[in-house]
C-alpha cells in the first residue's frame, strides 16, 4: 500500500538566504486512549450466580451462539441462551442447544454432575460424545469453583421452551472418539497474583480465543503458531445473510501480520468495541457485545497475555491447499 504526506511548505520572502525554508515535520498522530467507562470486578465466589452470570455474559460470551437469531443474524429477544445457532460444516451440522432451565427443552432435568461432564469433557447425559464446534478441549481446565459459578447461574436464567434439533455428524469416522479423559480430580482455581497464567486462564480457557485465533489442521489446532489465525468461517450467520466470511485475524506480535506494533489501547479496544486499529468496524463473528462488559483488571490480563504470543504467520486453508 502507497502513503502519500502532504505537508504545507512556506518560504518567508524577506529572508536573504536563497536556501528555501524547511518543510514543518508532519505531527504524529494523536495515540488513541481507551475510553471505555469503568467496569468492575468480577464479582467473588462467594456470590456464586454473580460471578456465574460475569463468566457466561461477559468472556465465555455462551449467547454468541446459544442465543436464538434471526435470518439476518441478529438476536432474537426472548430467546436467550435458547438455543438454535447453526454451524453447517462438511463433517458436521451443529446445533446450538437450549441451554435455560426449561425442563423439556433445555437443561432442567439434567445434574450438576452431567452439566459439568458436558462441558468439560463433552459427553451427553445419554453417554454419546458431543459434536463440535463448542470448545470441549479447553473448558476441561475451566476451575471447579468457576464451573459451580457457571451452572448455578444458567440454573437461575428463564426458561424457555424451544425444541432445537440435534446435531448431526455427517462424516463420523472424521470425529474425534472422545474429548480426552474423564475429569475425576477438582480442578483449582489460578491465582490473580500469577498475572500471565491468569491471562491464559481468561484468554485460553474460559475465552477460548486460541481454538479461532489458531491455525486448525487436520490434527487440530497447530499451538506452535498460536495465535496466527486465517482460519475461515464462511457465512458465519446463516444462508441468507451477504455473501461474506469471517477470518481469523493473526494476533501473534508478528509487526506487520500481527499487532506487534498495537498499542495496549489500542488492543483493549479491537475486544471490547470491534474497531480495528485504523479505525474500521470489524465483522461479526466475534463477540464484542459480551466483551465489554469484561472487566478493566481482566481485560489488562488478557491483553499482557496475548503480548505473549511469538511472531507468527499462517495463511488461509484455502490458499495453502493451492
Amino acid at each position: 500500500m502507497l502513503t502519500l504526506v502532504l505537508s504545507a511548505c512556506s518560504q518567508d520572502a524577506e529572508m536573504a538566504s536563497e536556501e528555501p525554508a524547511a518543510a514543518p515535520a508532519a505531527a504524529e498522530p494523536a495515540a488513541y486512549v481507551f475510553d471505555r467507562p469503568p467496569v468492575a470486578p468480577s464479582p467473588p465466589q462467594s456470590d456464586l450466580v454473580g460471578r456465574g452470570r460475569y463468566l457466561v455474559e461477559t468472556i465465555g460470551a455462551c449467547g454468541n451462539c446459544h442465543s436464538g437469531r434471526d435470518d439476518d443474524g441478529n438476536f432474537i429477544p426472548g430467546l436467550e441462551l435458547a438455543g438454535n445457532f447453526v454451524i453447517d460444516e462438511p463433517a458436521f451440522t451443529a446445533y446450538a442447544p437450549n441451554i435455560t432451565p426449561d425442563p423439556e427443552t433445555g437443561i432442567g432435568n439434567w445434574t450438576d454432575e452431567e452439566l459439568d461432564r458436558a462441558i468439560r469433557e463433552g459427553i451427553d447425559r445419554d453417554g454419546r460424545v458431543m459434536i463440535p464446534p463448542m470448545a470441549f478441549p479447553y473448558f476441561r481446565d475451566i476451575s471447579s469453583n468457576d464451573m459451580a459459578a457457571i451452572i448455578a447461574y444458567l440454573r437461575s436464567v428463564p426458561a424457555v421452551s424451544r425444541q432445537v434439533p440435534d446435531s448431526v455428524a455427517k462424516m463420523p469416522e472424521v470425529l474425534p472418539p472422545t474429548w480426552g479423559p474423564p475429569v475425576t480430580e477438582p480442578v483449582p482455581d489460578i491465582p490473580r497474583t500469577d498475572r500471565i497464567e491468569y491471562g491464559r486462564y481468561l484468554t485460553h480457557t474460559l475465552g477460548h480465543c486460541t481454538q479461532c485465533h489458531t491455525p486448525l489442521t487436520p490434527t487440530g489446532e497447530d499451538f506452535s503458531r498460536i495465535g496466527a489465525g486465517m482460519n475461515i468461517y464462511p457465512r458465519p450467520f446463516g444462508a441468507n445473510v451477504e455473501e461474506w466470511s469471517a477470518i481469523a485475524a493473526n494476533i501473534t506480535q508478528h509487526e506487520v501480520l500481527g499487532i506487534g506494533t498495537w498499542t495496549d489501547d489500542e488492543i483493549k479496544r479491537a475486544i471490547v468495541q470491534g474497531i480495528s486499529r485504523d479505525g474500521r468496524v470489524m465483522l461479526p463473528f466475534m463477540a464484542f457485545d459480551f466483551y465489554n462488559g469484561i472487566s478493566d483488571e481482566d481485560l489488562e490480563l488478557i491483553v499482557e497475555y496475548v503480548k505473549t504470543f511469538p511472531p507468527s504467520e499462517a495463511t488461509p486453508p484455502a490458499a495453502e491447499e493451492e
